[in-house]
């Protein structure tokens, strides 16, 4: 098997479009054509900034915490759209993507994240149309006294949080009735996981418990 040649790219200007919640930008790119020669493009390209989408899990009751909010792209693509996800949001300048994790946890859910860490790193939305990419962050959450509406009441959110046991997870992720790919791409990592998540945070506890210390004692 040859190696493959490196083609380059590059842009040559940017210039605005639309500035708002969102922005839009017309870049003029010069590229390499994999039979060879060069060529300019014209592209419009959405620009918002990169997010972060947050896997919180509760290993002692093997539970999934989701959000539930009106999605407007869905919508406008003529689906039903009010659908669970994982919480997220966008990173915002200054942050990491754990940082943002943990403040978005917080204000779409009321949970508090710990132990956060990134099993996704900088994954592009849609590559063809945004520059805008996300990372997939995991952390634990107790799930005990999760539920309510939440959300930045600046931003009109309204989040309805959304607590299901991992089989269910994954059921509505294998039928469609999860579609979201960050969402998707989260459950399929967490059913890769479990196992060794609930051994490695609820394993302490069960050998403290008077039930561990029955089960570990020598017998006479």
């Amino acid at each position: 098997m040859t190696d493959r040649k490196k083609l380059k790219a590059s842009v040559k200007e940017v210039s605005p479009v639309y500035q708002g919640f969102l922005t839009l930008n017309k870049y003029v790119m010069e590229k390499e054509r994999h039979e060879g020669g060069v060529e300019d493009i014209t592209w419009l390209v959405m620009e918002r900034g990169h997010a972060v989408g947050i896997l919180a899990y509760d290993p002692a009751k093997d539970r999934v915490i989701l959000v539930n909010e009106m999605r407007p792209g869905i919508l406008a693509a003529g689906d039903y759209p009010y659908t669970d996800t994982l919480p997220a949001g966008g990173i915002a300048k200054g942050e990491t993507p754990i940082d943002a994790a943990i403040r978005e946890t917080l204000e779409e859910t009321g949970l508090t994240l710990k132990d956060a860490k990134i099993i996704h790193d900088k994954a592009y939305v849609s590559a063809g149309g945004t520059s805008e990419r996300i990372s997939i962050v995991f952390g634990v959450v107790a799930s005990k006294n999760a539920g309510g509406i939440h959300g930045n009441a600046e931003e009109r959110e309204n989040i309805k949080t959304v607590i299901l046991s991992s089989d269910d997870f994954m059921a509505k992720i294998r039928s469609g009735e999860i579609n979201d790919l960050k969402t998707m791409v989260a459950g399929y990592w967490l059913m890769e996981n479990r196992d060794a998540l609930r051994r490695q945070y609820t394993a302490p506890q069960l050998e403290k418990s008077p039930a561990g210390m029955r089960a570990t004692k020598r017998k006479p």
